[in-house]
């Protein structure tokens, strides 16, 4: 388990690192929406060589015909977070930016969990994870202040 641990982390690591460049690029650029084409295109680019490494083969038409037209709407939704955090992180700083992003994504989660949203496997709220949530929150004031 330390492993997938340790990759967790990793990639919380990798989110700033992401804004960061993102932001000091929009700066070079003068731009937010180039500075996130960029982003999206160095990222297009490794998926690709992800999938020929991995040697996926390209979805066949009845499996795309298969998907749920919600489905493929997260790339949307990546626009607006690379878009958001290109503008808010060098306003807000790295630190309060990602303590409200992980807020945000934890009041989400859990209510995603609680309902089944999405496919997801319904959880219900419980007293811990009202807790977990209110640490959260709290660790947000904190850093913000």
């Amino acid at each position: 388990m330390t492993v997938p641990l340790l990759l967790a982390v990793a990639a919380g690591v990798s989110i700033v690192v992401q804004q960061a460049l993102n932001a000091n690029l929009r700066i070079s650029l003068n731009s937010a929406a180039w500075s996130g084409f960029v982003s999206y295109a160095v990222g297009l680019a490794c998926m690709v060589l992800l999938a020929a490494a991995l040697r996926d083969p390209v979805p066949s038409a009845s499996v795309v015909a298969r998907t749920p037209w919600w489905a493929w709407s997260g790339g949307l939704f990546g626009a607006i977070f690379i878009g958001l955090a290109i503008l808010l992180v060098p306003q807000l700083g790295a630190a309060t930016f990602i303590a409200l992003l992980i807020a945000g994504q934890m009041l989400a989660s859990v209510t995603f969990d609680h309902f089944g949203w999405l496919g997801l496997a319904e959880r219900p709220i419980d007293p811990t994870r009202l807790i977990g949530v209110a640490l959260l929150i709290g660790g947000v004031v904190l850093i913000r202040r």
